[in-house]
């Protein structure tokens, strides 16, 4: 137990008995428990093997390498389409959790072996992400902004074309886009 983990438990108010049945299943796999982005998180020889964390309708074991993963019990959930490699296991209520009890210890121990054996998740590549037409017709435009958007690190770029893909309509889109313009140009992120 780390107690600079302790205050995620204790100020929990939703889900705090499912969170505390987590947290004893983690532990007894010996792996060490940290703080990463406000969760518990359960490292092995200093590498993120999988997190406890809440939702309002839920909370969960995310497995960062959990595209890696088997998954014979099917358990493990795509977050969404966007999300390439963590997996998630999702709980409602302490009695789904005690009956995986073993079952998820299993997959933490699967998730340490992924770990060990230097496998990789194989990410798709930036380019391979939707350019929308809006967006591009503003690059091709303005050298500065193309300039600026390709000096972006890979993943700020993927997170404006996800933003600015996810709209329906072209309206929603061009919006989108030029609210985040200057925020490009000064070489940040979406949510810097």
């Amino acid at each position: 137990m780390n107690p600079k983990v302790d205050f995620f438990f204790d100020k929990a108010t939703q889900w705090k008995e499912e969170f505390k049945k987590l947290r004893a299943i983690a532990l007894s796999t010996e792996l060490v428990e940290d703080l990463k982005w406000g969760c518990p998180c359960y490292t092995y020889e200093g590498k993120n093997i999988f997190l406890i964390h809440g939702f309002k309708e839920y909370c969960a074991l995310l497995f960062f390498k959990g595209a890696l993963m088997k998954d014979p019990d099917h358990i493990l959930i795509q977050q969404s389409e966007n999300v390439q490699a963590a997996r998630q296991i999702r709980f409602t209520n302490v009695e789904q959790i005690n009956d995986l009890e073993k079952i998820l210890r299993n997959y933490m121990f699967e998730a340490v072996e992924i770990e060990e054996s230097g496998a990789k998740v194989e990410m798709k590549k930036t380019k391979e992400f939707e350019m929308v037409e809006e967006f591009q017709q503003q690059l091709d435009k303005n050298p500065k902004l193309k300039e600026a958007f390709e000096a972006l690190t890979p993943g700020r770029q993927r997170a404006y074309l996800l933003h600015f893909s996810s709209a329906k309509q072209s309206k929603t889109r061009e919006s989108r886009i030029e609210k985040c313009i200057p925020q490009i140009l000064e070489g940040k992120g979406i949510n810097d």
